[in-house]
């Protein structure tokens, strides 16, 4: 707090490329190479499974399968994150402590038991489940407000909105208890521990740093979630609707979207 080391986004961005080459913009990369085809999987299965045994489509039911996807997946998201967390802040070159993810799972798992390899669940746990069903439900009203109908000529261009737009919502909802979150999995790895838990942690810091400490790293976040939740709706929506089948498509070709109006739900599968 005293010396910061970055002065914003873009200024972290240059500083590591100068001091770590463009690589030292990919530590950590593994762990989320890792798990993130497991999360998206139980993600959008959970959510279809979820919002087919509640029996209707509607806003309430949507955000409930959403928060139900977003509070299962945390047993595979906070072990992951912990992981990246530790990957990104170490130094680089020899003195490393972790040569990779799983590496520095198994250390944390010796040092720490199942207990470490879990820090921050409860944190996580808090943040992603409002923030699972804010992302399911603010999907489905813009599909349907942007009218993301089979056959329409700019359904793939509408989705990408829809979905991008969705990830920024989703983080903006809960971004607060990530920053919390992330200095929770942090704390201890530069000298002795500071927090005593997550109330603890919101103390201190809020006490240090004032509440602007709660909305730290927002721009890269959002800069990330678009594309990135972009990418994750349509990628999702095309291979279900071809995964389906042509009998499941509208008139052989046309690609119907996760929610929507008119649209295939991933319920079905």
């Amino acid at each position: 707090m005293e010396r910061p080391q970055y002065r914003g986004t873009l200024h972290c961005f240059q500083s590591i490329v100068k001091q770590e080459s463009v690589l030292g913009l990919y530590k950590g990369l593994g762990s989320p190479l890792m798990g993130l085809t497991f999360i998206n999987a139980l993600v959008f299965g959970v959510q279809g499974n979820t919002l087919r045994a509640l029996g209707r489509d509607t806003p309430l039911n949507q955000f409930l399968a959403g928060a139900a996807a977003g509070a299962i997946q945390c047993v595979i998201c906070c072990p992951m994150e912990l992981a990246k967390t530790r990957l990104q802040l170490q130094d680089a070159g020899p003195a490393r402590t972790y040569r990779g993810s799983l590496h520095c799972l198994a250390h944390i798992y010796r040092q720490e038991g199942l207990r470490g390899v879990n820090r921050g669940m409860a944190s996580t746990l808090l943040r992603e489940t409002p923030s699972f069903g804010v992302y399911f439900l603010s999907y489905d009203v813009l599909t349907r407000a942007l009218g993301c109908e089979p056959g329409d000529r700019l359904l793939v261009p509408k989705l990408l909105l829809a979905g991008g737009t969705s990830g920024i919502v989703s983080w903006l909802s809960t971004y607060p208890v990530d920053v919390v979150k992330s200095r929770l999995q942090a704390d201890g790895v530069r000298g002795a521990p500071r927090y005593g838990g997550f109330v603890d942690c919101v103390r201190q810091s809020y006490r240090a740093e004032g509440w602007r400490v709660f909305t730290r790293g927002l721009a890269s976040t959002l800069l990330r979630a678009f594309p990135v939740n972009a990418a994750t709706f349509a990628t999702v929506t095309v291979v279900l609707t071809y995964a389906r089948g042509p009998e499941a498509r509208p008139e052989g070709d046309a690609v119907p979207a996760p929610s929507g109006p008119g649209l295939a739900q991933p319920s079905s599968l």
